[in-house]
């Protein structure tokens, strides 16, 4: 496993119930703003289903993963509609209301 990947694992395993974050989001924490693809292919290879919280990262208009991750969006939203995260009618999910902001105080991956 590559450093990068260990460090997108990291970051994921920040987000808090109820709360998303986005790729490039990810992808700047660990360093790479630009890595926002790579992040979803560390996140399709998660070594550690159920412990990193991968259903958490949604793209950057707040669409869930495509059908092969997760069971398919449905699933994906179903988990974060029991975890409290607001979604749109439209079915994105609602990243005014729910995107993550690290803690000043926390420190990148």
């Amino acid at each position: 496993m590559s450093a990068f990947y260990d460090a997108v694992y990291r970051a994921v395993g920040r987000i808090p119930k109820g709360r998303v974050a986005t790729y490039g989001q990810i992808a700047l924490l660990c360093g790479n703003p630009r890595a926002s693809r790579a992040v979803g292919w560390a996140l399709h290879q998660n070594p550690m289903p159920g412990v990193i919280p991968c259903h958490r990262v949604v793209n950057r208009e707040g669409r869930m993963a495509p059908a092969f991750a997760f069971g398919g969006p449905e699933i994906q939203r179903g988990m974060l509609e029991e975890e409290g995260v607001p979604f749109l009618p439209d079915g994105r999910a609602d990243l005014a209301r729910a995107l993550w902001s690290p803690g000043a105080g926390e420190e990148n991956p």
